[in-house]
């Protein structure tokens, strides 16, 4: 494949003590816990004057979002789809995101006139970092499956690239739906294999053999292939759904002997990487993860 790069836009230094806002935006968006990652990433880099909000924003809304934004701004996290409708209202975009073509992470640099707004990818980070802990000692895969096709499953298919996996299966509800993430797998060199859903049990094979499975499928959409997912597994499973925390099909799959990484992991990496550029400090890693860690327990 060619070169695909996780490294990420610097930001250069901002002075600590400047009230700086930022905010997560997507439709609905009172679920989000990024809030809680990056107020408590805040606290403990000292940043008493920073704020971190949820914003409720349709697609149809953003644009008239972003026009607003001024010098106060340090940066946006993105939900979908935003992340896709973004991409023309920016200045620039940083290489990964382009390839990948998804955006989640905007970062507001002052400019005259106006900020300069610039678009990141902290999902491959997050996918990766996610993929290592489940993998342990092994660092590189063979085979993956990857359920979906949307924004996240480019992101996934960047970072299965990283691992050294480039030609993944990716089953789909519907092939000509998957046009985008296909030119995205073209961008980045890589030679996936589109896939649809049914028959369930082609795709129930594939997920007991690859070495890897990422769900990138909304919240309990996979529940049906974790009732038939039998007992026997051989590979890590990602499921980047994190409501419930235990998903039927992270259950399952446990169940079945596996190795199992909750969503909460991606958007705890993904998170660390946007707080890092977004301040650019170093992020409070274990700040971040005993405050998510609480969140979840209540």
């Amino acid at each position: 494949m060619s070169a695909v790069s996780t490294g990420a836009v610097p930001t250069g230094d901002r002075p600590r003590a400047a009230a700086r806002r930022a905010a997560v935006l997507g439709h609905p968006i009172a679920h989000s816990l990024s809030p809680v990652l990056h107020r408590a990433a805040y606290a403990a880099l000292g940043l008493d004057c920073w704020q971190y909000d949820a914003v409720d924003v349709r697609e149809e809304e953003l644009a008239g979002f972003v026009a607003g934004l001024d010098g106060s701004w340090a940066g946006l996290s993105l939900t979908m789809p935003l992340k896709q409708t973004v991409l023309p209202l920016l200045d620039h975009v940083e290489p990964l995101a382009d390839v990948v073509g998804a955006v989640n992470t905007v970062l507001v640099q002052a400019a005259p006139g106006r900020p300069v707004l610039v678009g990141a990818n902290t999902d491959v980070h997050g996918v990766v970092a996610s993929l290592r802990e489940g993998l342990g000692e092994q660092r590189r895969i063979a085979s993956a499956v990857v359920l979906g096709a949307g924004a996240t499953a480019a992101s996934t298919l960047a970072g299965l690239a990283e691992l050294g996996c480039t030609t993944a299966q990716v089953f789909v509800r519907s092939v000509g739906r998957a046009g985008a993430t296909m030119r995205a797998a073209h961008r980045m060199g890589v030679e996936p294999r589109f896939l649809p859903m049914d028959p369930a049990e082609r795709l129930l094979d594939a997920m007991r053999t690859a070495d890897v499975v990422v769900s990138t499928l909304p919240a309990r959409a996979a529940d049906p292939f974790a009732a038939s997912l039998g007992d026997a597994v051989g590979g890590v499973l990602l499921d980047v759904a994190y409501d419930p925390r235990q998903t039927a099909l992270g259950t399952a799959w446990r169940a079945a002997d596996g190795r199992a990484v909750g969503g909460e992991r991606m958007l705890l990496h993904q998170a660390t990487e946007q707080v890092r550029l977004m301040t650019g400090l170093p992020a409070p890693r274990a700040a971040m993860e005993q405050a998510l860690e609480a969140a979840l327990a209540g």
